[in-house]
């Protein structure tokens, strides 16, 4: 099995080990491997490919020392074609929620999302689809 590197904040560490321990995990490794598995395997649901999909994107980010929202602004502008709305929301003193209305296929939400996520400084990053075209397929 190879070994990984990867860079992270100290308290986010501290988070996944605590996490591993309360969750029964052997250690961080099993808990990364099983992150990499979930995210790999989010939009590989059958059932959405080849449909027209409503999708929603939350992003929460502190606004005063990060350049998210301008990023953001930027996403929203080059996928004009997949974002139908646009909201842009504070909440307390010091947070601001960026929510995205997509219209397009999984393949274009997957890889919009995918940028958001890419996005240094969110804070988290939600989203879920729907088939436009019905909800029988669920």
């Amino acid at each position: 099995m190879a070994v990984v590197s990867v860079s992270m904040p100290d308290e986010l560490l501290e988070r996944i080990d605590d996490f591993a321990d309360s969750h029964g995990y052997t250690g961080r490794s099993e808990v990364f491997r099983e992150a990499a598995r979930n995210l790999l395997g989010e939009f590989e649901d059958k059932r959405l490919e080849d449909r027209e999909l409503l999708g929603v994107v939350t992003v929460l980010f502190d606004y005063q020392s990060t350049t998210v929202e301008e990023r953001m602004i930027r996403l929203r502008h080059e996928y004009e074609g997949l974002v139908s709305s646009n909201v842009h929301n504070h909440v307390g003193d010091h947070y601001c929620m960026e929510l995205f209305i997509l219209d397009g296929t999984l393949e274009e939400i997957s890889e919009f999302v995918g940028r958001v996520r890419a996005t240094q400084d969110t804070l988290t990053v939600d989203y879920s689809v729907i088939p436009v075209d019905g909800f029988a397929g669920l």
